[in-house]
């Protein structure tokens, strides 16, 4: 009809909301794992079992010492999981087009998960070195200590101390590895959520609940080496990366549903207004992040 008035589009919304919801759902998985992972660092470097390492922290340093790093863990997030997320949340929606809209075989989500891994990789390897260094860094002796402040803090000495390029100090393995762990995660929980609702015909939360679940399986898997490979910190390893792995879907999962990211968008009347509330989303965490490890200082 010729009154009728046509939906206005919302620009590259469409485009940037997979980035956006995928990078929202990692920082909050980070937030409840946090603890667990800068104990894992702990016991990596020698410091004793869980239980020791956590009693010499709390102690020692504080109940702030668990979440040491934090920053630098959501700035990884924002980027890492961000690209990754949202990269094969892209790659797989033009491969279903280019199928027919059918679902993909297999191999062809591998073949996205592959390519996910890396752009990730690539995007998120600063943020994952300031993140390393932050959670080692206590360990250090004290006249050896870098003493960053924030993740920010420490990509602004590293840049200003070693040159930028440092920034991508062992990127390549790191790329590599990504790689093989994403083509395991984010093709087996595609294929898991088909296998679930459509074979067994289970409901949205045990769908969500199940794929999740094999998900971190495979990435516990390909991460660790083997189900039987018990190097140091393994039990602890298996606490961490699991659950952070069912908790990201699980909250993109939750994001998705309740749509509220997108209705934050689609209430701006432009497109720089859309972009502007994204870019706040994806700031917000590390913002805050920001203020908890100066509190610390």
């Amino acid at each position: 009809m010729g009154g009728e008035k046509k939906p206005q589009s919302l620009g590259v919304w469409p485009t940037v909301k997979p980035f956006v919801n995928g990078g929202a759902s990692g920082m909050l998985a980070t937030c409840v794992i946090q603890p667990i992972d800068m104990i894992k660092v702990r016991i990596q470097l020698g410091q004793g079992s869980a239980g020791e390492v956590t009693k010499n922290m709390l102690k020692n340093e504080g109940f702030g010492a668990l979440y040491k790093g934090l920053s630098a863990g959501l700035l990884r997030q924002a980027t890492y999981t961000t690209a990754r997320l949202g990269t094969f949340k892209i790659l797989t929606s033009k491969a279903v087009e280019a199928n027919d809209g059918k679902p993909l075989p297999l191999y062809q989500k591998a073949l996205c998960g592959l390519t996910a891994g890396a752009i990730g990789a690539s995007v998120g390897s600063p943020a994952d070195l300031a993140l390393i260094r932050m959670q080692a860094d206590a360990t250090l002796p004290a006249a050896q200590r870098r003493n960053y402040s924030n993740a920010f803090n420490a990509l602004y000495r590293i840049v200003a101390d070693e040159g930028v390029l440092a920034l991508w100090k062992g990127a390549g393995p790191t790329v590599v590895r990504a790689m093989a762990l994403n083509m395991g995660m984010l093709a087996s929980y595609d294929q898991s959520v088909e296998f679930f609702k459509d074979s067994l015909g289970c409901g949205e939360g045990a769908t969500v609940l199940g794929a999740s679940s094999v998900s971190g399986f495979f990435e516990l898997t390909l991460k660790s080496g083997g189900p039987f490979k018990f190097y140091t910190g393994f039990p602890v390893y298996c606490v961490r990366i699991a659950p952070h792995v069912m908790m990201t879907w699980i909250f993109l999962n939750q994001i998705q549903k309740a749509g509220e990211i997108s209705r934050v968008v689609v209430s701006c009347r432009d497109e720089s207004a859309a972009m502007s509330q994204a870019i706040k989303i994806m700031a917000f965490g590390c913002g805050v992040a920001v203020l908890i490890n100066r509190t610390d200082e």
